[in-house]
């Protein structure tokens, strides 16, 4: 039996950004892909969600609260999904869960979540307003 706080037992939160499989070239010292491969991803997840609310270019200015929950694994898809959960003038705060599809198999585990800022940017990198959400699109 699974609780709710058990990670298999939940659901990816927000929209399917990136997937993408975990190489032999990926792996840290112990075996297991790199933290920082998978910190790289949600950026990259981040980064086209943000644009996609934004509607131009962005840039990461921070990552608040990142835990890893579990090892990803050579072989593993790595499912990356945002949302975004906050904007300000000219930045938002997008949560990014990270949940890895077991090799050979159809099991599911949540592997990573944070929440990353991100600064919408004119064309010389300043700063610019972000323009008001759709309507039935997140803030």
């Amino acid at each position: 039996m699974t609780s709710a706080a058990d990670p298999a037992a939940q659901r990816p939160q927000g929209d399917l950004t990136v997937r993408t499989i975990a190489m032999p070239a990926d792996t840290n010292a112990n075996g297991d892909i790199f933290g920082g491969w998978v910190m790289s991803q949600m950026d990259q997840a981040g980064g086209i969600a943000g644009v996609e609310r934004a509607q131009g270019r962005v840039v990461t200015v921070a990552v608040d609260g990142m835990t890893f929950l579990r090892p990803v694994r050579v072989g593993d898809v790595l499912c990356v999904y945002t949302q975004v959960v906050g904007t300000g003038r000219t930045s938002m705060r997008i949560q990014i869960e990270a949940w890895a599809r077991r090799f050979r198999t159809q099991t599911r585990e949540k592997v990573t979540v944070g929440v990353f800022t991100f600064v919408a940017i004119d064309d010389e990198g300043r700063p610019r307003p972000i323009p008001p959400a759709a309507p039935g699109l997140s803030p």
